[in-house]
């Protein structure tokens, strides 16, 4: 079953099941160590991100971390 989410404000349709972990590793591959996730303003810790299931109407924050000044 398709589940309609929100990832950074942009609208998306994605297979019932997906994790966190799955999302993250699809949309930040290879970035994962400088990445932090907010579920419906929520932070989920990384400990969490295989736990997690995505649900329908999730509200979803993939936020990268950057080096500058």
């Amino acid at each position: 079953m398709r589940k309609r989410i929100r990832v950074n404000g942009e609208a998306q349709s994605v297979d019932g099941g997906l994790r966190i972990v799955e999302l993250v590793r699809r949309l930040a591959p290879g970035e994962a160590e400088g990445v932090a996730v907010a579920v419906n303003g929520v932070i989920v810790t990384r400990s969490r991100w295989h736990e997690r299931e995505v649900q329908d109407g999730d509200d979803i924050e993939i936020v990268r971390a950057t080096q500058g000044g």
